[in-house]
Parts: structure tokens; sequence; C-alpha cells
């Protein structure tokens, strides 16, 4: 992973969205397609520091699949991929 994301930011690979078809055929164009919040986690954080100065410890690691906020984080473009790079509050849940 060339990016290294820093305090409790995470760098994600959002999930990739498959061509869709309406019942009656007629294909939906990805700018009517709402975006996926389904992601792989590629990087994170140290963690942040509290009052003290203390790490807080990241509770998503390297290749959980999660899904977030849906206006959440930065979309960057890296060698011609795409990611997703956030805090980790905008976290909604890990996918088992």
């Amino acid at each position: 992973m060339k990016i290294q994301p820093l305090a409790d930011r995470i760098v994600l690979k959002v999930a990739e969205v498959t061509e869709e078809k309406t019942k009656s055929g007629l294909y939906v164009p990805d700018s009517a397609k709402e975006k996926p919040q389904e992601a792989e986690v590629l990087a994170v954080g140290p963690g942040a520091l509290n009052e003290k100065g203390e790490r807080i410890p990241m509770e998503v690691k390297v290749g959980d699949k999660v899904i977030f906020s849906k206006y959440a984080g930065l979309e960057i473009k890296v060698d011609g991929e795409e990611y997703l790079v956030l805090s980790e509050r905008d976290i909604l849940g890990i996918l088992k």
C-alpha cells in the first residue's frame, strides 16, 4: 500500500458496482446508481491520541469488510486505482 494513513484514518477499497438492469431490460447508467457503502480495509493509521497523549487502538484491521456512512471520506486516485480515506468514526460496522 502506497498510502500510510495518520491518526484514526483508514484507507478503503470500495466494492465494485455491478452493471444493473431493470425488470424491463433497461440498463441503469452509472450516474443514476447509488455509491456502494461496503468496502475492504487496505490500511489503518496508528490510532488517535486521547487527552493524556495515549494512543486509542483502532477497532478495524486490514482485511476487514466494513460498511460506512454514505457521504463520508475523501475519494483519491493513486496509480489509476480509486480509494476512500475516512476517519474510523465514519465506519458503521464490520461485516462478518
